[in-house]
């Protein structure tokens, strides 16, 4: 029995990163033989276990065969006889199947750490091709790893686009789009993942309502970038300047999908695409399945960012009315979320990712002044039901007039 540290953990230690979590591979053994050993099986397609004291995951080394659609269709051979060589050529990428014995000794048949120097994200062979996920994968590692200056192997795109034509992508479950998703959004550039999608062809069939923004002109005074697919994923890399949130990061990325169906006779101007864009955001969530926070605030950003933007000429009575739709009193968090998703629409523009957003401040500000009308003082003078609704509404009405005056 030989065991080998395999993986992330090899890559990253040769990146220079932290090693959040290890994985290993075992060489010339059998379930029996691990089950004496106290090693917990926990694998149902595949064996996996558990070490007994750290609870890391060991695997046997196996091969894999296709043999169906998609990515669950895989008979798999985790014989005894099976090499480390053979393990490793079932991997994705050739930095990832890099193996590292017990005194730090690196096999590496498919030079990985060469691609790593060249800054390659590149397959290991053609069996690559045999699971859909891969496409999602390595669009979520070119995320990762862009900042360092990685990019996907031109053969390797070739091959993600020959897997997209062939079909393959369409057996992905939208619980797996979704998770590789989520995981990309909080990713260093999570723009990166989309981009990196699209250039293959995935951006269709898995985000079709994304997709269909790019190539649609925009105002060129108010976005010089003109192209509404560039500005959200512009719009995305200011999100991640403003925030860690993935909930924040999606809804930023989503908030102008209505722009795709704005009547051509129109174009370059965008008149209600923002009740256009929230159907489309239905569908898109309820399609790939995405927790109900990530589509609620995205639902908001949707509808009133607008609103937002034009905070400083809106009447009080509006300003209080946007509060009211976006929910503010009873869910602050989300309208904390909203201000940043906006900020971040804002300047997610050609000339404009350094420009100051005071709507943010002064929305948040007039929020506070409302904040501090309390229903006890109306109680207290005998004010009962819905009229102390109707009392609160009033003064904060009259207190937004107030602040408005002294701060635009």
């Amino acid at each position: 029995m030989q065991i080998f540290l395999v993986g992330g953990a090899v890559r990253d230690q040769l990146l220079n990163r932290p090693v959040t979590e290890r994985d290993w591979v075992v060489v010339g053994a059998s379930i029996d033989e691990m089950l004496a050993q106290g090693f917990q099986q926990v694998g149902k397609d595949f064996p996996v276990f558990l070490h007994p004291k750290s609870k890391e995951e060991y695997a046997l080394a196996r091969t894999e065969r296709k043999s169906g659609k998609g990515y669950t269709g895989f008979a798999v051979n985790a014989d005894s006889s099976i090499t480390l060589e053979e393990d490793l050529s079932r991997r994705d990428l050739t930095i990832n199947a890099i193996a590292q014995d017990d005194e730090g000794n690196l096999t590496d048949p498919f030079n990985g750490q060469a691609d790593i120097n060249n800054k390659l994200l590149r397959h290991v062979s053609p069996a690559f091709a045999e699971d859909p996920l891969r496409v999602l994968r390595v669009a979520r590692f070119a995320a990762r790893y862009a900042h360092l200056g990685f990019r996907v192997a031109d053969e390797t795109l070739v091959l993600m686009r020959e897997m997209v034509s062939a079909g393959e992508v369409n057996y992905l479950t939208p619980e797996r789009v979704w998770k590789e998703t989520q995981r990309a959004l909080t990713e260093k550039n999570p723009e990166v993942y989309f981009s990196v999608l699209r250039e293959c062809g995935a951006l269709k069939v898995l985000f079709s309502e994304i997709d269909a923004l790019f190539g649609v002109p925009q105002t060129a005074a108010y976005h010089p970038e003109i192209d509404t697919g560039v500005h959200c994923l512009m719009s995305l890399q200011q999100a991640v300047k403003l925030s860690d949130d993935p909930l924040i990061r999606f809804a930023t990325l989503i908030h102008d999908l209505g722009k795709a169906t704005t009547p051509k006779d129109i174009l370059p101007r965008h008149i209600g695409h923002e009740e256009r864009s929230v159907p489309l955001i239905e569908i898109l969530c309820q399609r790939i399945k995405c927790p109900n926070d990530y589509k609620e605030l995205s639902l908001a950003v949707a509808a009133w960012h607008t609103h937002c933007h034009r905070a400083l000429e809106l009447k009080a009575s509006s300003v209080l009315k946007l509060f009211l739709r976006l929910d503010a009193f009873r869910r602050p968090e989300r309208f904390a979320q909203f201000l940043i998703c906006c900020e971040a629409d804002a300047r997610g523009r050609t000339g404009f990712e350094d420009r100051d957003y005071p709507q943010a401040n002064f929305l948040h500000n007039a929020y506070q002044v409302c904040l501090d009308v309390k229903a006890k003082e109306f109680v207290e003078r005998g004010i009962s039901g819905i009229k102390i609704n109707e009392a609160m509404h009033k003064k904060r009405i009259v207190l937004l007039r107030e602040f408005k005056k002294a701060n635009v």
